[in-house]
């Protein structure tokens, strides 16, 4: 058993003003970049192709690269956060973030495209896996909860603006810009980090980093978005047969190696805690039902009731604009009601909505379809913040950084599931695919919000 300790200040309990204020804009700017530029490519993929001169079909690798690698990567940087400073991992992902999009600026084929996109992922990945471990090295343990509802705001407020960021740039200048703008804000973003954001204020002496597990780590976890992916394109079953027994023999092996470590890269110690295993849980349910609805009801707006993609954006928009407003309130609730009873009762929202979604009529109006959009979105808006809240929280302070970790893993988790359920729903059912997609999703919220609230049992 390998001797490790822990050192350092142990009472610590967040900046004061006016650090606090400098170093979240920090944290904000980078969540902003992450999320933005996660979907800000999917309105200029048919300009991308029609440029570089490749199918449609091919550039979606400028979306699927960044994924993957943000995949792979996120718990072997959340452990190195832990080891050496959740603040070097960040401002290196924000470095790495900036110099990747320039490279994708002055991208010149698909190749190169692509190969800077993954890149970038690597960049998001380091600041992904450690965003809320600074956050919580940065606010005092009173005011978390509200912090953690300010980061949902942000999230969902990147959300929104990312599609309509695109459009702008698009209508006045071409593709590349839209990774330029990533460069003056990645510049201003690393030097309020470099001056404003805390260090690590506990080390683990005598614990060291394995490579061995980050290459497992990686090829587990890009095997399993890989299988759904493939599937997703209709790619030969015999190959996802091979690929998906290959994900079977790593997966093993990698279990193996981690049950052995104190300190696992996938947290099997923080998995024991009963309300950070359940938080989990939901996580992953909760995020495939809503990856369900945003990816299968824009196909039922223009299947089914005819929109175009201008109508179809500004119904879709109704869900992220409503948790702008939602996920606040929920993070000041959360220090005051139980996050499992809070956030269950937003999945039942949730759910609500996505049932009510499943039986729509034909002749529904825009405002029908949008307030049932917005219902989901509150609910999900109520559970988001408590059930991270809960999530961080219960983990030791020294473990933060594999909490992060472990918190974008299964949102990201849940995320691919849900696209890979809605096109085999395509395969299965077609044009009434959306419509059972809501129905499962609703089905999947329900259980989620039974796990949620088994964490009443939980302090």
């Amino acid at each position: 058993m390998e001797k490790e300790r822990i050192t350092g200040n142990t009472q610590w309990d967040g900046l004061g003003r006016p650090a606090i204020f400098y170093a979240m804009i920090s944290i904000w700017c980078g969540i902003f970049l992450s999320v933005v530029d996660g979907n800000i490519c999917n309105v200029a993929l048919p300009v991308i192709a029609q440029e570089l001169g490749v199918s449609p079909a091919d550039s979606i690798w400028v979306v699927n690269a960044f994924q993957l690698v943000v995949m792979m990567a996120l718990l072997p940087f959340s452990t190195l956060g832990e080891l050496y400073s959740y603040k070097k991992v960040y401002l290196s992902g924000v470095a790495v973030f900036t110099v990747a999009s320039v490279f994708c600026t002055v991208s010149h084929s698909l190749l190169m495209l692509v190969a800077s996109r993954a890149f970038q992922g690597l960049g998001a990945a380091m600041m992904m896996s450690v965003n809320t471990s600074v956050a919580k090295l940065v606010f005092p343990r009173r005011h978390f909860g509200k912090g953690v509802g300010i980061n949902a705001t942000v999230v969902a407020l990147s959300a929104v603006s990312g599609p309509s960021i695109a459009a702008a740039i698009l209508s006045f200048a071409s593709w590349p810009w839209l990774f330029a703008i990533n460069i003056p804000m990645g510049i201003v973003t690393f030097l309020m980090g470099w001056r404003f954001l805390p260090d690590n204020p506990t080390h683990i002496v005598g614990r060291r980093f394995h490579i061995g597990d980050a290459l497992l780590n990686a090829a587990v976890f890009g095997l399993l978005i890989g299988c759904i992916e493939m599937y997703s394109h209709d790619v030969s079953p015999a190959v996802v047969a091979v690929a998906a027994a290959v994900l079977l023999v790593l997966g093993f092996l990698y279990i193996r190696s981690q049950l052995r470590r104190r300190y696992p890269m996938l947290p099997f110690d923080l998995l024991r805690i009963p309300a950070f295993s359940m938080s989990v849980i939901t996580s992953v349910v909760s995020y495939t039902a809503q990856m369900m609805v945003l990816v299968g009801m824009p196909f039922m707006l223009l299947h089914t009731y005819g929109m175009n993609p201008v109508e179809t954006g500004a119904v879709m928009t109704s869900w992220p604009f409503i948790v702008m407003f939602v996920a606040p309130l929920s993070g000041s609730l959360s220090g005051k009601i139980h996050p499992g009873l809070l956030g269950g009762f937003g999945l039942l929202l949730m759910s609500a909505g996505c049932f009510l979604l499943s039986q729509m009529p034909a002749d529904a109006s825009p405002f029908a379809l949008g307030w049932r959009l917005a219902l989901c979105g509150a609910g999900f808006g109520f559970f988001q913040s408590p059930n991270n809240h809960l999530l961080l929280s219960s983990a030791p302070n020294h473990r933060a950084g594999s909490a992060s970790g472990m918190l974008s893993t299964a949102r990201l988790t849940g995320q691919a599931t849900g696209a890979a359920l809605v096109a085999l729903f395509f395969h299965l059912f077609g044009d009434k695919a959306p419509h059972d997609a809501m129905l499962l999703a609703g089905i999947l919220v329900v259980c989620a919000a039974f796990f949620s609230f088994l964490r009443l049992r939980s302090r």
